[in-house]
């Protein structure tokens, strides 16, 4: 019995390591990794699992949004504003999904996770294949809010100076994002770093970093519903959440070595295959 809880344990540090590595470098969270990793391997209710990830995504956030802060890559200001409209929709969708979970219908969790994983990779991908990110004239928002700054990217070796767009589509968005972290468990990192990215038009490095200092806040909203209803258990969680903060902390480092289209790449290959696999998972194939 002691080995059996011994091993449970190590597989559910790997996979905390495994989530906070893959959602520092990609901007989604841990959650991206912790809600499919905990159903299908090891056969926990999504709702538990659901609870798990978004504490763990707290500690993502908590782990890799400082080095990024050090580094001059997230732009606060831009997190700041748009973080009321994420939190307001977080308590909403946790609400959502307690009412799901209490009809018994968390099957279609599954699907509409999958669904938003694989559609997100609609505009990413064509933001990729574009060879040069297109130019948009500065508009009022730009000025209003002084979506700007400049960072030293240490892979292209120079420093880089941005501006953002369109605050009002990236807040319209973020109201979305809120509800799908309430209501999947997750940051809703899928969705900020879309907003950012192919709407506002920042940098990669900015959208990832920036993302991983926003969705500790939106989870921390969730997490407080899940923790009320009694969906966050410590034992599932202790683990997680230490092998997060380990891997985003290492992710966190070298995020600034690596070029934007690689991000991007790494971005767009993790949702593909979580969002199959969840889609799998709500038919019941997998």
């Amino acid at each position: 019995m002691v080995l059996i809880l011994i091993v449970y344990f190590a597989l559910l540090l790997i996979i905390g390591i495994v989530a906070g590595l893959v959602g520092s470098l990609s901007g989604l969270g841990g959650g991206v990794v912790v809600v499919p990793a905990l159903t299908i391997l090891l056969g926990v209710p999504i709702e538990y699992a659901a609870g798990a990830s978004l504490i763990s995504t707290i500690a993502t956030s908590s782990g890799a949004a400082s080095r990024y802060i050090k580094d001059g890559l997230s732009n606060i200001k831009i997190g700041m504003s748009l973080e009321i409209a994420t939190t307001l929709g977080a308590i909403a969708g946790s609400l959502i999904a307690a009412y799901i979970y209490s009809i018994g219908l968390f099957q279609i969790i599954f699907i509409i996770f999958g669904i938003a994983l694989l559609t997100s990779l609609i505009p990413t991908f064509i933001e990729y294949k574009k060879r040069r990110r297109s130019r948009m004239n500065i508009d009022w928002t730009t000025k209003t809010f002084q979506l700007g700054g400049r960072y030293y990217d240490k892979a292209r070796k120079r420093m880089i100076r941005y501006s953002g767009f369109r605050w009002w589509f990236g807040e319209a968005v973020m109201s979305v994002a809120g509800i799908t972290s309430g209501l999947l468990g997750i940051g809703s990192g899928v969705l900020k770093v879309i907003a950012m990215d192919w709407g506002m038009k920042l940098p990669m490095k900015v959208t990832t970093s920036t993302s991983n200092f926003m969705i500790g806040v939106t989870a921390a909203a969730g997490g407080a519903v899940y923790w009320a209803l009694g969906y966050i258990q410590p034992f599932l969680l202790a683990p997680v959440v230490i092998g997060v903060l380990a891997g985003s902390y290492y992710g966190a480092t070298v995020l600034n070595n690596i070029r934007g289209t690689r991000i991007r790449e790494f971005f767009l290959t993790i949702l593909a295959i979580a969002g199959i696999e969840m889609i799998l998972r709500g038919l019941g194939v997998a």
